[in-house]
């Protein structure tokens, strides 16, 4: 995993909520489960064509990242680069 992703990830907020990556705005997703052993990440861009998916588990051996169907890179500079929105209020 790039150096950092796993501190990006976990700042994000859970639940649904808004942001922007790479100049794109997003509706992103993230559910933790079992106690946050694993958790699963889906974003679509707000307008445009792009999605992002993963899951993320958190094993005893260290973190390891399941992708669905698109490039690691991908991901890792998607969730590094996300920016959510301030909350309303």
């Amino acid at each position: 995993m790039t150096p950092g992703f796993l501190a990006a990830f976990n700042a994000l907020p859970r639940g649904t909520f808004t942001g922007r990556a790479q100049g794109c705005r997003y509706v992103v997703s993230r559910v933790d489960f079992a106690g946050g052993t694993s958790a699963k990440l889906v974003a679509h861009e707000l307008g445009g064509p792009d999605c992002i998916s993963l899951d993320l588990y958190r094993l005893a051996s260290g973190a390891r990242l399941r992708l669905c169907k698109m490039p690691r890179a991908k991901v890792e500079a998607f969730v590094l680069s996300l920016v959510p929105d301030a909350p309303d209020g």
